[in-house]
C-alpha cells in the first residue's frame, strides 16, 4: 500500500518509525510547520519531521489542508491510505476522501470514551482503571468514526501523563501495524461507536493545574499525575508559586485543607479535604525541580503554615 502519514509530536513519530521498520511504503509525511521554541525561540522541527528526514521521505508542512493546492499535491501521491496520529490539523472532507481506503487515526483512548484533545490526561484525572489505543476510520466528526481495532492497557496508581503517553505510543505503533495487516487481508471490520458511552477530553488549560486542597487527597493525587509533564500542578506558599512534580497520599495525618502538618526527610505533608499529600518533588519559580529534602535546604517552611 502507498501510505501518507500525518502527525507531529513524539507519539506520532514512534508510529512512523514502526511503519518504516515494517518496510511499509511511506510516500509522504504531513506535519505541522516548524515552530519557535526554547529560550532562544529558534525554529524547531517536529519529531515526525525529524524521522521523515532521517529516511529521506518527502515532507509537507501546510498551515491548513483546506486549499485546493494542497489537495492537488496530495492527489499526486495516489495514496491508498492515510495514517493520522496527533497531527494537529483538521482534515476536511475533501482530504478524507482522497485515499482509496480512507484515513485511519491512532487515538490514545478506548473510544468512544475520551474523544478530543487530552485523552491521556483526562483518563488519569478521572481515575480510570484502564485506557488504550483505538484505530479509527476517520470521518468529519471529532473522533466519531467507526472503530477498526482496540487494545487496552491498565493505568497504574503511579502513572503520570508522561509514563502513560510513552506506553500508549508504543502500543499505538503496534496497533497500526496490526490494523494495516488486517486491512490488506480484507479482515479489518468496522464497528460503529456507541454514542451513549461517549465523553469528551477537553484541552488542558494551565489554570486547571492549581491544587485545591479542599479536595480529597485521591483527587489531588490524580491531578498531580495527570498534569505531569504539562502544565504541572501548582500551589502557593507565602505568595510564592510552587510546582509539584511528584507526591503521594498520606492517610495517617490530617488537618485543615492546605495546612502543613509534617516536614521530614520524606517530604512536606499538606492536609487535604480528606487525608493528606506528601510533596516529594518540588520546584520554585526560576529554580530546578528538587527532592523535598534538597528543596528545604534553600527554602523555609513551618508547621501550621498554609498552602493556597
Amino acid at each position: 500500500m502507498r501510505i501518507v502519514f500525518a502527525g507531529t509530536p513524539a507519539f506520532a513519530a514512534i508510529a512512523l518509525r514502526a511503519l518504516i521498520d515494517a518496510q511499509l511504503q511511506i510516500v509522504l509525511v504531513l506535519t505541522q510547520p516548524d515552530r519557535p521554541a526554547g529560550r532562544g525561540l529558534k525554529l524547531q522541527e517536529s519529531e515526525v519531521k525529524k524521522v521523515a528526514c532521517e529516511y529521506s521521505i518527502p515532507v509537507l508542512q501546510p498551515i491548513t489542508l483546506k486549499s485546493s493546492e494542497i489537495r492537488e499535491q496530495l492527489m499526486s501521491f495516489a495514496a491508498d491510505v492515510m495514517i493520522v496520529a496527533a497531527y494537529g490539523l483538521i482534515l476536511p472532507e475533501s482530504i478524507l476522501r482522497l485515499p482509496s481506503r480512507g484515513c485511519l487515526n491512532i487515538h490514545a483512548s478506548l473510544l468512544p470514551r475520551w474523544r478530543g484533545a487530552a485523552p491521556i490526561q483526562r483518563a488519569i484525572e478521572a481515575g480510570d482503571q484502564e485506557t488504550g489505543i483505538t484505530i479509527m476510520q476517520m470521518d468529519q466528526g471529532l473522533d466519531t468514526g467507526d472503530i477498526l481495532l482496540r487494545r487496552a492497557i491498565p493505568i497504574s496508581p503511579s502513572d503520570t501523563a508522561q509514563s502513560l503517553h510513552d506506553n500508549l505510543a508504543q502500543l499505538g505503533a503496534q496497533c497500526i501495524i496490526e490494523a494495516l495487516d488486517l486491512l490488506q487481508q480484507e479482515k479489518l471490520l468496522a464497528v460503529e461507536q456507541n454514542e451513549k458511552e461517549a465523553c469528551y477530553a477537553r484541552k488542558i488549560e494551565k489554570d486547571e493545574a492549581k491544587i485545591d486542597w479542599r479536595f480529597d487527597a485521591k483527587v489531588i493525587d490524580r491531578s498531580i499525575r495527570a498534569f505531569n509533564p504539562y502544565p504541572i500542578a501548582f500551589t502557593s506558599h507565602q505568595s510564592l508559586v510552587l510546582k509539584i512534580w511528584q507526591a503521594r497520599i498520606e492517610q495517617k495525618l490530617s488537618g485543615r485543607p492546605g495546612e502543613i502538618v509534617n516536614i521530614d526527610h520524606d517530604g512536606i505533608t499538606v492536609a487535604c479535604g480528606k487525608h493528606a499529600m506528601i510533596l516529594e518533588v518540588i520546584q520554585r519559580a526560576g529554580g530546578k525541580k528538587l527532592p523535598a529534602k534538597d528543596f528545604l535546604k534553600g527554602y523555609s517552611m513551618k508547621l501550621g503554615e498554609f498552602m493556597a
